[in-house]
């Protein structure tokens, strides 16, 4: 099968690197073009990033000598690849712009970035959960006039270690009505180099900005439904988030306690593990490539998931969670933990573009 060609904007950052190490070797598509700041454009990549490659494999060696391009030049990029991946690191009001002008001239987007997750006519996608809102891209091609091209966004990385466990309740009928959640959110979730050591070493960080907003937000976009050509928020679940920075380099863990609408039909402890043990759903049956055998991993240690002993568990695209119990206040709490840049960020855009793909959009 001939690979899609991919080019990466962002490259040089840290989740643009990430998608540059995961795509290696992948079945379906190849990075042939690399795109970043107009400071790196013009060097061999492997130029741009010397003494900021983040990875702990080597730059692949067929991206080494790709001449980074200016992410900016659309029509130069976008003759040249079948989609890309958008990593760029500017103000909200330029990355819109700016994946917007990719969709125009016929280049699928698949983003990290933040700047269209609450734009109506943009699918903001985890593919266990709401792969339906594929749907929408073709009423956003009809709003925009875009032919091939269209905007897809992933959701902020410390959504993934519990918006899956919290799904395949409801996805059983137990619906949830509150939330608490508090994250415990590793340092690479601040890019490189982030948080400096001396703020984090031997410390806690209780403010991550904007992170408790998008926590309590962005999961109503993605339980919502399509409605006269508009994503329909889904605002019955009340979130509380408390969003915390702590001295881990990679995996968020989120403590959840939530309560069920219906107090005369609670799942006991046992069929809770039982639903998350069976859950599976559209990138299991169509085995993307990128696809955690279990989406959601059950540890029964009492003192787990841990991020160093559980983050990289399926590939780093697993959810793992432990420590599930009864709720002094609510109805039940546990743990969860995810791998924040490969599920939370690159591996996610990935899984999102073989969803794409095995559907028919690219």
């Amino acid at each position: 099968m001939e690979k899609l060609k991919v080019g990466i904007l962002g490259a040089t950052g840290m989740v643009g690197q990430r998608y540059i190490a995961l795509l290696e070797n992948h079945p379906w598509f190849e990075v042939t073009l690399v795109a970043a700041s107009p400071r790196s454009a013009g060097k061999k990549y492997s130029e741009a990033t010397l003494g900021r490659w983040q990875m702990v494999t080597p730059i692949p060696t067929s991206v080494c000598d790709l001449i980074v391009k200016d992410a900016n030049i659309v029509e130069d990029i976008a003759s040249e690849v079948d989609f890309v991946f958008s990593a760029v690191e500017l103000e909200k009001e330029l990355i819109r712009e700016l994946e917007m002008k990719y969709a125009r001239n016929n280049t699928p987007v698949v983003s990290n970035c933040s700047a269209h997750r609450g734009t109506e006519d943009v699918p903001m996608l985890i593919p266990e959960i709401n792969h339906s809102h594929l749907d929408i891209i073709q009423v956003q091609q009809e709003n925009r006039k875009f032919t091939k091209g269209f905007v897809l966004v992933k959701p902020n990385c410390s959504l993934q270690s519990y918006i899956t466990p919290m799904y395949a309740l409801q996805q059983k009928g137990y619906k949830i009505s509150k939330a608490i959640i508090t994250t415990l959110q590793a340092s690479s979730g601040a890019g490189h180099p982030g948080v400096p050591s001396l703020d984090l070493l031997d410390n806690i960080v209780p403010f991550i900005g904007g992170e408790e907003e998008k926590s309590e937000n962005e999961p109503q976009k993605i339980f919502g439904t399509i409605k006269n050509g508009k994503i329909i928020n889904d605002t019955s679940i009340k979130i509380s988030a408390h969003c915390n920075r702590v001295p881990v380099v990679d995996g968020h863990t989120a403590c959840v306690s939530l309560e069920f609408e219906d107090k005369d039909n609670k799942p006991s402890l046992d069929e809770i593990k039982k639903i998350w043990k069976e859950f599976s759903s559209v990138p299991q049956e169509l085995d993307l490539p990128s696809a955690p055998r279990c989406a959601i991993i059950y540890n029964e240690e009492q003192n787990r998931p841990q991020p160093r002993k559980d983050r990289d568990n399926d590939k780093g695209m697993g959810v793992t969670v432990g420590r599930l119990r009864e709720c002094n206040v609510f109805d039940v709490r546990f743990v969860g933990l995810s791998h924040n840049t490969i599920r939370g960020a690159a591996g996610g855009g990935i899984l999102n573009a073989e969803l794409l793909k095995a559907k028919g959009f690219l």
